[in-house]
């Protein structure tokens, strides 16, 4: 460290947040890649089972660009597990049905989802894990519950080679 660099006088929440939720993410990429389903396409799965929605719905759920989304819903409908069809409410607006074996694949995911999110918390004990969902939950629905507008999107930088 120089003499000029700025002292750091909080712990670095941005990378605390951001690196433990990347790593959960190549977790679960990697469970639910064992049956063939990525964690959007569960993501539609479920979702799409609680009510009936749209792929505009159902893509605002998962915060997915309609792009993303298209191409989700594709690979649900060629795996047989979701279908696009014609609302029960509005014939205008199209659905994203669940096949019943996207049913069956959707409660096989959840229990993965569940599995990953049990063993990442297992390190804690269950008192502070209790706190720390408590909190994060209540960050999620507080003052980190909406992104700032800014002229530049945040992204996540690269992490360097070892």
């Amino acid at each position: 460290m120089t003499a000029m660099a700025p002292t750091q006088t909080e712990p670095d929440l941005s990378f605390l947040l951001d690196h433990t939720s990347h790593v959960l993410r190549t977790q679960m990429s990697a469970a639910l890649a064992e049956i063939g389903l990525t964690a959007r396409m569960h993501c539609v799965l479920v979702h799409a089972l609680e009510e009936e929605r749209t792929q505009a719905q159902l893509a605002e759920i998962g915060d997915m660009d309609k792009t993303t989304m298209v191409v989700t819903v594709d690979a649900l409908e060629k795996a047989g597990l979701a279908e696009r069809r014609a609302s029960t409410m509005d014939r205008r607006a199209r659905i994203i049905a669940v096949t019943e074996e996207g049913a069956r694949v959707a409660e096989q995911s959840q229990r993965i989802v569940d599995r990953v999110h049990r063993e990442a918390l297992a390190s804690l004990p269950a008192t502070q894990r209790a706190t720390l969902l408590r909190a994060l939950t209540r960050l999620s629905e507080g003052h980190l519950a909406t992104p700032a507008e800014s002229p530049r999107p945040a992204r996540r930088a690269r992490q360097r080679e070892k």
